[in-house]
This record gives structure tokens, sequence and C-alpha cells, in this order.
């Protein structure tokens, strides 16, 4: 793992701080990206960032904006050729979907457990970023840890239905106050908790609706 970035093995503090700038920088220029309450996101220790996802654009982004180093689990498609050596060196994850993987929330512990953050979209697939539904690793991962679990809310990324390519669309993250899990152990306890982190999700996911007073 790297020592001060806290990155799983084969990720690089320096690599991982230029796909940041990408992220910040070039990428964003294609978006008028409005960032609330970022200062949520608590300045030490372990955080599992949780966020919706309706659009391929949406982990790019939010690489560069939450502001601490974020070591994202991502879908294992995306882990071949050129790009996914550069995730790896990144320090990303990639989890296969739809099958049993503990390999990635293992390497992912170990990154909290060191004082570090962790991004996860746990509707585990791009739809309408509505957060209907939750898989179980983010709340396995904090209460785990210990760490605390901070909501991010992104909309604009998604091209509504049949509408052409848009310029420069308005882009809006919003980051919810953080919160803990309980540490009760058993199956019907992760349940809870993971409807727990997908209640708060949501209920953000609708505030922030409710304040670009539109659809996704």
């Amino acid at each position: 793992m790297s020592g001060s970035g806290r990155l799983p093995e084969g990720g690089r503090d320096g690599v991982h701080d230029f796909g940041r700038w990408i992220s910040r920088v070039p990428l964003r220029l294609g978006y008028r990206v409005r960032v609330h309450h970022a200062d949520r996101v608590p300045t030490t220790g372990p955080v599992v960032v949780v966020a919706n996802h309706s659009s391929l654009a949406d982990g790019p982004l939010l690489f560069g904006i939450v502001p601490r180093r974020t070591v994202f689990l991502i879908k294992n498609e995306m882990f071949r050729g050129p790009v996914g050596r550069f995730l790896r060196r990144l320090g990303q994850l990639p989890v296969r979907r739809g099958e049993p993987d503990r390999a990635p929330l293992i390497a992912a512990q170990k990154v909290l457990r060191a004082g570090g953050v962790v991004g996860v979209f746990p509707e585990g697939t791009r739809g309408s970023g509505d957060v209907a539904e939750a898989q179980k690793g983010a709340a396995w991962l904090a209460r785990s840890t210990g760490a605390l679990v901070v909501p991010v809310a992104c909309r604009g990324t998604r091209r509504p239905a049949g509408t052409g390519r848009r310029f420069r669309p308005k882009v809006d993250v919003l980051f919810g106050e953080a919160f803990e899990l309980p540490a009760d152990k058993g199956r019907q306890a992760l349940v809870a908790a993971t409807e727990h982190v997908r209640d708060r999700l949501a209920m953000l996911v609708a505030e922030l609706d409710d304040q670009r007073g539109e659809g996704s």
C-alpha cells in the first residue's frame, strides 16, 4: 500500500494526483460543475463515500471533486489494456458485478483501516440514479472498519432521453452530512445498515433534485 496516499498495492501517489488534476481541470471543461458542501467530508480518518450512479462520467468527475484521495470500486470490465493499467496505478480497485468478490473489499478495508477514503456506487450499476436499491458492500466496509459514511448526490451528467448532445451541461454535486452505522453483528444488522445507507443517499438525491427544479 502507498504510505502517505493510503492507496492499494500497485497504486502510485503521483499518478493518482495527476489523475485527480485531469478530473478537476480538463475533464470539467465539458461541464458547468457546481459543488455543494464538499467541506462535509472529514479531513482525516476513514471515510466511505457513497454516490448515486446515472452516467459513465460520474466516477471520473467525483474522483477529482472529493477533496481527499479516494479509492473507488470500479467494474472489472474497465480494467483492460492501457486503461486498466492506468486505473491500477491510480489506486482504483476492480470489482466483479453479480458474483461474490471479496478481494476488492478486503483491499478497500485495508485502505480504510489505514485512515483512507473509499468510494462506492452502492446501486451497483448505472441507471436513473434514484437509489431504489443498494448492494451491501458499502455498509459492510463502514461497519467492519468504523469508517464514517458520506453520501454524495450527482445530477446532470446523464443525457435526458430523447435529447441530442448537450453543450457543457450543468452538473451539481451535493455532499451530505457524514454519519456512522451501528456496529451490530449479523446478517440482519447488515441488511438494516445497507437500507440506512440507501435511504440517506436517496434522500440526498431527492434534495438535490428539488434544488435543481428539474429531472436528472
